[in-house]
Parts: C-alpha cells; structure tokens; sequence
C-alpha cells in the first residue's frame, strides 16, 4: 500500500484537495488585502513578536499535534531561537534518522520553501517522558534548563488500551517530571500541559476548571512504582471505576498533577476535543493516523467497517488540527503575557492554571449523523483503489441492532472468506482484522453513543484578545469553519495523505467501486434466494 511520491507531485495533490468545488474568484471575491501588502494591512503579529528570539521546550513532537507544532513555529515564528525536541530513541533507528524522515513529508514542504534553512534552528534532546528525570542525561538537562523560556508538553500515550502501569509512567509521572523540569528553568515565561477535553468524561458537563482525581496522582505513582505490574493489571477495572480507559482515567490524574505542582509557575492546561486533519494551514486534509473517528472512516471507504455503534444525533466533538495548535500556541503567548517568569513574576501560590477547552460543540456543533453524510457525499466522489467491498455502513444507537449487523456484515464474510482461503492454501486474515475492529469500534462507542456539554469561555476571550494579524496567521475560530468545505478537503486527506492513493487514480476507482456494487447486489440476491430456499424447505416440512 505504501508508495514513494517526491516533493512536486505531493504538492500538485495538495493544491487539487484543497480546491472547493466550486471555487472561482470573481470580481465580488476579491476583497482590499488582495490589493496591498499583506502583512502591511495586518499590522504586526503580537504572538510572531512574543516568540522572537525564544527557545522553545517540546515534547511529543513526532506525534501528530506535535508535527504540526513543530511546522507551524519554525515557519509563522521566523524570529525563533531555538526548538528544542524531545524525542526517545528507537531500536535500529538513530533519532536524527526519524527526524529527517519526519521532514521529509509533505506536511513540511510549505516550511522548507519559505524558510529553507529551518533545520539550523532545531536541536535534539534525548529522552523519555516515561523515564526519571525525562530520560535526560545531565548536560542536556543543565542546557534545558539553563536555554528554555516556553515548554509545550504534548507528549502522552494515546493508546486507550495502554497497560496502567504504562500509561501511569508516561502521562502522569511524564507530567510531574516535566513541572519539576519547569520550575527549574530560571527563563521559564510560560507551560502549556496539553490534555484532553475528555479527560473527565465521567462528568456530563465540563467547565475550564480542574476537577479532583479519583485517586491523587502521586499516590497513583507510588501506587504503579511499587506493585507488581500482573496485580496492578487485576486491580485496574476496579482503579478505573466508571472512566472508560486507561487514556482518560491517566489524563485526568495528570491535570491533578499540573494543579499541585505548578503552583507559583506560569502554567496553562489546554484541553483540545477529539482532533481530526488540517482545516487549510499549511495543507488542507493532512493527516497522519487512523485515530478515532478517522478510523472510522478510513475503515468504511475500503469497504471493512460496515456498522458503528453510535448515536446518530449525538453531538460529534471534532476539532482541525490546525485550529487546534493555533489555539495552543495563543495560549503559551497569553501566559507568558500574564506572568512572565517563575520568580518575582510568577503568579500567586493560590492561584490555579487558567484551563482552555478547545471544542466545537459550543460555535460550530456538528452530529455524528452529519459527519458521516458528509464523508459519504464526498467519499463517493473519490472512492480508493484500496477498497475490498463495496460501501456499506450503518450508525445504529441499539447495541442489539450493532450485534446483529456485526455478525451479519462482518463475522459470517469473514469466516466464509478465510474459509476459502484456507482451501486455496492462503492465509486467512479477514477474521483477525475484525478481532482489531471489534475492539476499535468498542473504544470508539463509548465516545460515539454519550454527549458532553463544555464550556470555553476562556478559549472564547483568547481568540478575541488577539490583534487583527494573530487572528488571520493563528485563526482558531471555530464559529468561522465551513464544515462541508472542510470535509471536502479531508475526505481527499484520508485517500492521498492516509490510504497513499493518488488523486489520479480516481477514474480507476469509480470503475471499481461499481463494480464491486455490483458484486455486493448480486451477493445479496444470491444468498436472499438461499434463505428462501431454506424457509420453504423448512415450511413443506412442517406442512
């Protein structure tokens, strides 16, 4: 599935996702900054004159929200010091080797045209965020220390099914690691802990506040530091109580972690909802992962997942990735313009981290029974040559009714199919890919059938603090997002960005995707006349 493709041709494919259907600029388009400088009738970028000659702490930088952080720094902060990433070594494979690679995708193509010598401005730090200490050896740390003013802290395992004692190490431990890390940096102007919104999603309505965890984060360490990981694995649905998963139940033990330990530092918790691809900067649709709700589409287009358990009328929290780190990076420049340092500018010992939700329930809702019309619409414009069946799929509220389509739809094709496998002398595969599925969907659920009611007033006043020029280069406002230009665009991302299908091979995929209609029509008609078949038989029996 996976194919090369260079610079240019990656960037042709961009200009054509990217173009609205009926996009042309006519006279009644065309509006005065088409006329003048840009950046002269925008005036100067207060957050691009806060990041001049700053250096700059980030974790999780090979993450998805950690790409685009990385994109949208070094190239809309031109005046930038230094990045400074934190990043853990692989086996087999040197940081510097996964970080050329991480450049060389078309996310950074924009970035390497205007600011060709970026690299210069990058600096590697070894570690891990499951470690003591960040997995930092001492002169590295002493240079954090001694360089850092700004921390993003973004690094986490998202894995909803992590083992605690895993997860414990990375998003909570990570986190205390990171604030004791902040207080040392004599620089230090502002942190920026990034969360989640469903963090506390055992509540039904969540304010920008913090809420009490459960069990305290630091006994939730001890706790993992000190028990065996088999009984810590035996305790853990009892732990978890009514928290979906271990992601969720970590995240929020870590925002009790950010509230004890940031006392008197320049902190800032930052809670995004369930981010999903680029709106427009610096590409439309890009996305690099099959997380949440993106799976679920990806999974529907090549014609696997055929049923959701979900509630159609459900609110559907997404969020671009975009918008999302514009609104995170705002929020490093609104603390550091609050408190600027940890010492006689600090802020009170009392006073607890300002908290943002970044949601789109409150400006732009949108419904799961929405969001998959608007993929169907789009998707069928520019079906994938990766599909294997035709596309079928159904969100259904009873999980009855998800059973009894799962079992028809999914579980009787794939023994049949690996049955004929087998008998080929091939290898049958069909039924592990839906083992993986029916997990995927089962996390999926959770989110998919409940609906939240956030507030983001915080998140509200930021964007209207920002001058006029922040507001075009860091847009975040969500009440201003199209939803079906957007899909529009991320239907395209998930084919060429996600599936690795160029857009030219779309006339091809149309071809095949009848095709498959019909062998999914004819299937029907065949095994409707075997049921008959079997229904008479049993009748003139009984008769």
């Amino acid at each position: 599935m996976c194919l090369y493709y260079n610079y240019e041709y990656f960037i042709e494919m961009a200009t054509d996702i990217q173009k609205p259907m009926k996009e042309k600029n006519e006279g009644g388009d065309i509006t005065y900054l088409d006329m003048v400088d840009e950046k002269d009738s925008l005036g100067e970028s207060q957050i691009q004159t806060f990041f001049a000659g700053t250096t700059v702490l980030l974790t999780g930088g090979t993450g998805f929200l950690g790409k685009l952080i990385v994109e949208k720094l070094l190239r809309c902060c031109p005046e930038l010091k230094k990045l400074y990433l934190l990043a853990r070594p692989k086996k087999n494979k040197d940081i510097a080797k996964r970080l050329q690679e991480q450049f060389d995708d078309v996310l950074y193509e924009k970035l390497r045209k205007e600011r060709p010598d970026f690299i210069k401005k990058i600096s590697i730090v070894e570690g891990d965020v499951g470690q003591l200490n960040l997995g930092m050896n001492e002169q590295d740390r002493i240079k954090v220390i001694n360089e850092v003013e700004i921390i993003f802290h973004g690094a986490a395992t998202v894995r909803f099914d992590e083992p605690l004692k895993t997860a414990v190490e990375i998003n909570v431990r990570g986190t205390r690691e990171m604030c004791q890390l902040a207080r040392a940096c004599g620089k230090l102007k502002a942190l920026v802990h990034i969360s989640t919104a469903y963090s506390n999603c055992t509540i039904q309505k969540i304010d920008e506040k913090f809420y009490e965890s459960s069990l305290p984060g630091d006994k939730l360490i001890d706790l993992v530091e000190t028990m065996n990981e088999k009984v810590i694995n035996n305790i853990t649905p009892g732990l978890l109580g009514d928290s979906p998963n271990t992601y969720a139940y970590t995240k929020a033990a870590g925002e009790d972690i950010v509230q004890k330990y940031s006392k008197g530092l320049p902190v800032a918790l930052f809670r995004p909802s369930i981010v999903i691809g680029t709106a427009k900067d610096p590409i439309a649709g890009w996305i690099d992962n099959v997380y949440g709700p993106t799976g679920v589409v990806a999974g529907a287009a090549v014609g696997l997942l055929h049923v959701l358990n979900c509630n159609p009328k459900a609110i559907a929290d997404l969020v671009p990735g975009d918008y999302v780190v514009n609104a995170c990076i705002a929020t490093a420049w609104k603390t550091a313009k609050e408190y600027p340092g940890n010492h006689e500018d600090a802020p009170p010992q009392d006073l607890p981290p300002p908290v943002y939700n970044y949601v789109s329930s409150e400006q732009k809702p949108l419904t799961w029974e929405k969001f998959m019309k608007y993929n169907e619409e789009y998707g069928i414009e520019v079906p994938t040559m990766q599909a294997v069946y035709y596309y079928l799929f159904h969100l259904t509220p009873s999980r009855f009714i998800y059973m009894l389509y799962c079992f028809f739809l999914h579980w009787i094709p794939a023994y049949i199919i690996d049955g004929i496998a087998i008998l080929i002398g091939k290898k049958p595969m069909l039924r592990k890919a839906y083992q993986k599925i029916s997990k995927f969907s089962e996390v999926i659920s959770y989110f998919a059938t409940r609906e939240w009611k956030f507030s983001n007033e915080n998140t509200q006043s930021l964007y209207n603090e920002l001058c006029v020029a922040d507001k075009h280069i860091f847009d975040f406002d969500m009440s201003n997002l199209d939803w079906s230009t957007y899909f529009y665009n991320y239907i395209r991302g998930v084919r060429v960005y996600l599936l690795k299908d160029p857009v030219e091979t779309v006339p091809a995929a149309i071809r095949k995707y009848h095709k498959l209609k019909y062998v999914h029509y004819i299937s029907c008609i065949i095994l409707s006349l075997a049921v008959l078949r079997l229904l008479w038989v049993f009748v003139c029996g009984v008769w």
